[in-house]
């Protein structure tokens, strides 16, 4: 008999879940809407009255509280952090950063957030106002530092990991008091102190955050505080994540205990964090609150589901209204420790949930002869079709349609006064409207009608198959094989689509708990409370260190004890678990590991961490580094106060007994309806048994058990559900628009898995880490199926070398040959780019389609290391090239040859061979197994489908592609007659040598196809400009895809009704023999300008990638850096953001600061650099940079003669500037390509230019953007970090 109520609360976006357990070991559980102002003010609170009330019959004291002496512990996850981070509805608050920074956290890495969108929409900052402080420290890197400090009043200060740093500006304490005094009279009541390298040197930002305290401030968050990690622009984000949500979060929790007797002083109140683990109240803070909702969930099906029902490792799939999350757990929770939502980067430990799609709620939309669920979202407001809200259809709809929801079980909530049944009518009339257009859409192709209910069912399927794609991804991301996993479903719309999702990835247990519907709120209940300690460490992992990192451990894991035998927690209760977060030396992929029991090998007091980093490493990524230092980056101890939880008692067994149908039902399945019946789970026992087809409802989410599939009731009433084969349905090679939608997803799911292999297997820095790689599969003619991801230069870019091949090779290729190609006149981009290419022949004489990875390679041998010299005028100065190289002959891997090679061109004059064998061979070999990955796949879909079915579909996926761009060019055609009475357009832009690139597109209104004409574009130059053919194929491709406007199939069908006239020896399309590096970087920004012109889409972005190139013989720097986009019709550019065919994300000043010789000053928007217009262009960036010793700089840039053009009448953006400002305060403009020694002390000032102006300038037009009428839900999660990373190249 416990001493009072004990209650578990998950406070979610729709509904609040409650789990209590009474004084007498009595469950209840609850559920209600999250939002009923009419009826309650706090969901939560409402639930704990009414459980009391019902219980007791005296919930309220006499004051008309919630009576806290009857309740034990309260312990809560809410939404309420997300909620204001997506709603921007946090904190007043400022940010005081490093003069030369105010717009360093609106820049971010540089890269923008869809890198199809020209309207680019990026996340607004959370401060109101900034405040430059003008302090500074760097570190000291004596051994490398040559700047003569003799004449400098640079102070030498220790940091906290020992390294010595510089304090080359102090802070003047006068200034700053002025600067926050002024802050509070605006109404700031939150501040966010950020200075650079302060997780390691925190004087100065205490220093501010007592004047802070001093003036008044309720909330001052010291970055180092928040999080000890190094990297700016994340700390930045997670310390304006706490400075703004704190406060927010501290008001709720205030307004929730006022709500109860006495405050609830003396009920302990617990609150979910984002690691899984619960916290006291008053230390609940915003950056560690943004998952605490779904948090619950991941330890609700851990704790119940794995080594309890199965041995396997569990995958849990949340299903709700408003997102899908999913997550992995095979004996710890798995965390990551830094991740963005809703566009904010959160540094601290957060449980790895993946948010994918968009739940129940998703919409459904038919295009182009696709069908699609998501990514827009009914949301809560106004919901499904069926809410009767005038909501959208969606898959709950669906649901609905084919019996799978009974309405009859559902509450009445719904319609404006929240008291209607489920309205099956609004879902049948949006239904007929769907299936109308669908039909009239088939009826051109003379295709077989669909019926309403083929209708639904085709859109479960894809969204099914949408769900099933990423965590595809999450699981072989880390070498797992998805199929050997259990399915843990929860979340109230999981139970409808658990058995075919598990179906589709070939799972064959699926878990649903007996309280699946609240198991967040479950999880709250089953959870410990931790306490977490970290601080910075710059320590190798050797053993004349290891004394050194157990004291640190011991005293981290001191602090963690103390704080919680401070909340009644006993020794014996407490676990502590020492953590180092470790990475090899020059390397940026740093793992944070448990110790592994220490045997043979020498190792620290607390375990063997090096053993754990390597198998962990070896795991993830195929290999280990040998003769490399692994660094300390992080020291960090996780005390876990464990939670008393009560014994569960098994109901008694029902085995034998037949169990209860409450009615039978007609579900649609496959195939047609079937008579299902529908039974209770309240009135289930253990070992009874249910075959499919079935539907189990419960109060709070409805199960479906599919035909050919069975259900078991567990030992402690949970339900378990063994998968059937079930009949494969037959596919033909006709086009059916379900299974495009399904083939659309498992294409592209190839080309993703091939990636993922090779990125593990690869060892060098750009593929691994920068992930500046792609991979694609090819049907039998060569032409573009599928690939992943979508870096721009890249696009349709390897089907011009796979087509090269067929032409060279003939009939010649056999099993087990394997292909290498980077040649311009092979379909290459630039020699790094190297291109492998697999034919596959699967049991048939000729290959029957091709896969291929290309990869930029860090050096291939040239003029510079890097390969990319800036003054090249030969191809023969940019490396070594292979027009069609058998890289692998018959299964033999071709090394000496290879070796050759790649050492040939040291024979050119002033050139070398390639700098990085090793690297080169060992990435070589991981493409080659990404694409043995990729026919692997290939090989599973034809014995699933058969060969005629996969080849037809590769050939409805293009036609598809080709209807889409169709689509588009006669809507173009058809706006271009009736402005302009024409249908032919025209553009020319010059590069600042003067060379003109001149387009003509003629366009057919009624085929809707474009003949895009190069003719009269400038002849190949001297340098490295020239770009091969493959690239402007790749702008071209780039270029439609942003005009479509929603996502199609990017493949060779979008060419198709586009006919390209490159004229032979031009810039575009050059000889043999000509340099083309620079063509890579700039012409490709060029060519995007001419065609978007021509279209009259909008302004010209920066039209430039800014390439910077720095070092000496044993070292090299490189960057891209960003500048401003174009505006257009009905909105502004965007400044500092990279644009059109690059996406490289931007090194952070700590790492720049600590790995290489350099200072970063200043790094800020260009202010005023943007065109004026209707809608103003965006502004470029301010970037400098300091030498600390001798190093030779080049530059290869446009844009520097001429300005990005307005359009309708918007001025030009500001043209850019390399300045070099010498020590001796000599400025010399470089130009536009340069390349010059640099001395100590000097300042290379890049400003990058703004995008243009749309619109005559004057009145300032609304931006379409703030008025978008839609819920997208967030993606979140690793898998969603993965593919944003890959994006950014």
């Amino acid at each position: 008999m416990g001493k009072g109520f004990q209650f578990a609360i998950d406070r979610g976006g729709t509904f609040t879940d409650v789990f209590a357990r009474c004084p007498n070991g009595k469950v209840r559980v609850m559920k209600l809407l999250s939002v009923d102002p009419q009826n309650y003010d706090d969901a939560p609170r409402e639930a704990i009255r009414r459980i009391l009330q019902e219980e007791t019959g005296k919930a309220l004291d006499k004051d008309g509280k919630v009576n806290s002496s009857l309740i034990e512990s309260i312990r809560m996850g809410t939404t309420v952090a997300t909620n204001a981070l997506l709603e921007r509805k946090g904190a007043n608050m400022a940010l005081l950063i490093n003069k030369g920074f105010k717009d360093l956290l609106l820049i971010g890495n540089q890269a923008r957030p869809d890198i199809f969108q020209l309207n680019i929409n990026r996340p607004e900052v959370l401060y109101k106002e900034v405040v430059e402080v003008d302090c500074r420290v760097i570190p000291a890197l004596e051994d490398r530092c040559e700047i003569d400090k003799t004449k400098l009043n640079w102070k030498e200060v220790y940091g906290t990991t020992g390294q010595k740093m510089l304090v080359i500006k102090d802070i003047d304490e006068e200034a700053v008091k002025k600067d926050l005094s002024a802050l509070r009279e605006k109404g700031i009541e939150s501040v966010a102190v950020v200075l650079a390298h302060s997780y390691n040197y925190h004087e100065h930002e205490l220093r501010i955050g007592k004047i802070a305290k001093e003036i008044g401030f309720n909330q001052i968050s010291l970055s180092h505080l928040v999080t000890s990690m190094a990297r700016l622009v994340p700390r930045g984000y997670t310390s304006c994540a706490d400075a703004y949500l704190t406060p927010h979060i501290r008001d709720y929790v205030r307004g929730f205990a006022e709500g109860f007797s006495g405050g609830l002083e003396g009920t302990n109140v617990l609150f979910m964090q984002s690691d899984g683990g619960l916290t006291p109240m008053d230390m609940f803070n915003g950056s560690r609150a943004i998952l605490s909702g779904p948090a619950g969930g991941v330890v609700g099906y851990a704790l119940t589901s794995y080594q309890k029902e199965t041995d396997l490792p569990v995958i849990g799939f949340d299903m709700g209204g408003t997102s899908t999350d999913v997550s992995r757990y095979a004996g710890t929770l798995e965390h990551v420790h830094e991740a963005a939502t809703a566009g904010v980067t959160i540094q601290a430990p957060q449980l790895d949930i993946n948010t994918v799609a968009a739940g129940g709620g998703s919409a459904l939309q038919f295009r182009s002869g696709l069908l699609a669920a998501g990514p827009r979202s009914a949301g809560a407001q106004p919901g499904p079709a069926c809410y009767r809200k005038g909501g959208p259809l969606t898959v709950t709809d669906a649901n609905l349609l084919l019996g799978r929801l009974l309405p009859e079980y559902f509450p009445k909530i719904f319609g404006p006064h929240e008291n209607e049944a489920l309205d099956k009518e609004a879902t049948v009339t949006a239904f007929k409207n769907m299936a109308a257009e669908i039909n009239s859409f088939l009826m051109k192709d003379d295709a077989k009608e669909m019926s309403l209910e083929e209708v639904a069912m085709g859109f479960i399927s894809v969204a099914n198959e949408a769900m099933c794609r990423p965590i595809r991804a999450l699981t072989t991301a880390r070498g797992y094989d998805a199929r050997a996993h259990a399915l843990a479903c929860f979340g109230g719309a999981g139970g409808q689509h658990a058995c075919a999702v598990a179906k589709q990835l070939g799972i064959s247990t699926v878990l649903i708990h007996k309280y699946a519907g609240i198991l967040s709120a479950y999880g709250i209940a089953l959870a410990d409370v931790v306490e977490e300690t970290q601080q910075p460490c710059a320590l190798v992992y050797s053993p004349n260190n290891f004394a050194e990192l157990d004291r640190l451990l011991d005293v981290l894991a001191a602090t963690c004890r103390e704080k919680l035998r401070a909340q009644g927690f006993k020794d014996s209760q407490i676990v502590l678990e020492p953590y180092l977060h470790l990475r090899y030396s020059g390397t940026d992929c740093a793992l944070m590991v448990p110790p592994s029991p220490g045997d043979s090998a020498p190792h620290t007091r607390h375990g063997d961490f090096y053993a754990s980093f390597i198998n962990r490493y070896k795991k993830e990524f195929g290999f280990t580094l040998s003769k490399r230092d692994v660094m300390v980056d992080d020291i960090r101890v996780r005390g876990v106060g464990a939670s008393e939880v009560a014994e569960e008692v098994a109901p008694p067994s029902g085995k034998g007994i037949v169990p209860p149908v409450d009615k039978t039902v007609k579900v649609y399945f496959q195939g047609g309806y079937q008579d299902t019946n529908v039974y209770l789970l309240e009135n289930l026992q253990p070992e009874q048994d249910i075959a499919g087809p079935a539907i189990i409802m419960d109060s709070l989410s409805t199960i479906l058990v599919e035909p050919d599939c069975r259900a078991v009731i567990t030992k402690y009433g949970d339900i378990r559900i063994t998968i059937g084969e079930g009949r494969q349905r037959a596919v033909s090679t006709a086009c059916d628009s379900v299974q495009l939608s399904i083939f659309s997803h498992r294409f592209m799911s190839i080309a993703e898995q091939m990636g993922r292999v090779l990125q593990r297997t690869s060892i060098s820095v750009n593929i691994k880490e920068r992930l500046d790689f792609s991979c694609a599969l090819f049907g039998a003619g060569g032409a573009l199926v599928s690939n992943a991801p979508h870096i721009p230069v890249h696009l349709g870019a390897m089907q011009a070398c796979v087509q090269y091949q067929m032409q060279v090779r003939g009939d010649s290729l056999k099993p087990g040959d394997v292909l290498l190609s980077n040649h311009p006149k092979a379909g290459g981009s630039h020699l790094p780019d190297l291109t492998v290419i697999t034919p596959v022949f699967h049991n048939s004489p000729k290959p029957i389609f091709f896969v291929a990875s290309r990869g930029h390679h860090a050096d291939i041998g040239g003029l510079t290391p890097g390969s990319m010299p800036p003054h090249s005028t030969s191809l023969s100065h940019e490396g070594a090239a292979f027009k069609s190289m058998l890289l692998v002959d018959g299964g033999h891997f071709n090394e000496e040859e290879l070796v050759k090679e790649l050492q040939r061109p040291g024979e050119v004059p002033g050139c070398s061979g390639t700098r990085n064998l090793a690297d080169n061979l060992s990435d070589l070999k991981a493409q080659v197994a990404a694409n043995q990955r990729g026919i692997q796949l290939v090989g599973e879909l034809i014995d699933e489908y058969g060969l005629d079915v996969v080849q037809a579909y590769m050939g409805h996926i293009q036609k598809n592609a080709e209807l889409a761009v169709r689509d588009m060019l006669k809507e173009i055609a058809r706006k271009t007659l009736e402005t302009t009475g024409s249908t032919i357009l025209k553009a020319t832009e010059y590069m600042d040598n003067g060379t003109p690139i001149v387009l003509t597109v003629t366009l057919d209104e009624k085929e809707g196809t474009a003949v895009c004409d190069f003719t009269g574009t400038g002849v190949e130059v001297w340098g490295n400009l020239n770009a091969p053919r493959a690239i402007t194929l790749s702008a071209l491709i780039y270029c439609l895809r942003c005009m479509v406007g929603h996502d199609v199939p990017l493949n060779q069908g979008c060419l198709t009704p586009v006919t390209v006239i490159v004229p032979q020896d031009s810039i575009l399309d050059p000889s043999e023999d000509a340099a083309v590096v620079g063509g890579n970087v700039l012409t490709s920004q060029r060519i995007v300008d001419v065609v978007l012109k021509a279209f009259q889409v909008c302004a010209a972005s920066q039209g430039c990638m800014n390439n910077l190139t720095l070092g000496e013989s044993s070292w090299g720097y490189y960057e891209t850096v960003a500048g401003g986009s174009g505006a257009g019709p009905g909105w502004p550019g965007t400044g500092g953001v990279h644009t059109h065919m690059t996406n490289t994300r931007i090194t952070d000043v700590e790492i720049i600061e600590t790995r290489y010789p350099l200072m970063v000053p200043t790094f800020s928007l260009r202010s005023g650099s943007g065109g004026m217009g209707k809608w103003s262009g965006g502004d470029g960036v301010v970037r400098e940079l300091v030498f600390r010793r001798t190093v030779q700089l080049s530059v290869l840039t446009e844009r520097r003669v001429f300005q990005p053009y307005g359009m309708n009448g918007g001025e030009p953006g500001k043209r850019g500037l390399n300045l070099l400002q010498r020590v001796n305060g000599r400025l010399i403009n470089l130009g536009g390509k340069a390349s010059i020694e640099a001395y100590p002390g000097d300042k290379y000032i890049m400003s990058s230019p703004g995008g243009g102006g749309y619109g005559v300038p004057g009145t300032a037009g609304p931006d379409v953007r703030t008025g978008e009428k839609f819920n997208k839900f967030v993606e979140r999660g690793s898998v969603y970090e993965y593919r944003s990373a890959q994006e950014s190249i």
